[in-house]
């Protein structure tokens, strides 16, 4: 599956437009990471616990988007984005959506017959 942030592909061409395609996970905080991310603010620094969680929330959202452009026989999602918010105090959710597409390698420049002299 190829995927891109853009709204083609480089290189290809879009031969057919499917559907909106999205995955989404809703994560909870977790009381070690919260103790941790705590103690982290004093001292400064980057949470890694959270950074973890961010990005496995990614993932799996990714994988399920993925998994809907397959069913629809897409072989590429463009327009790629991604969004968050608040579901309860301390569940957020990651949402990640593109359009499903089907798209075609474009054919390659041939040889230049007669090259430039000099």
């Amino acid at each position: 599956m190829i995927l891109s942030n853009l709204e083609t592909v480089p290189g290809h061409t879009i031969t057919q437009q499917l559907d909106v395609v999205y995955g989404s996970t809703v994560r909870s905080k977790h009381v070690g990471r919260d103790f941790m991310a705590g103690l982290k603010n004093i001292v400064g620094g980057e949470l890694k616990g959270y950074t973890e969680l961010l990005e496995e929330s990614r993932q799996e959202a990714m994988s399920r988007m993925i998994e809907k452009a397959r069913g629809l026989g897409a072989n590429a999602i463009v327009g790629i984005r991604f969004s968050t918010s608040n579901i309860a105090q301390g569940a957020s959710e990651l949402f990640v959506y593109g359009t499903a597409v089907r798209v075609e390698t474009l054919a390659p420049k041939l040889a230049d017959s007669f090259p430039a002299q000099g």
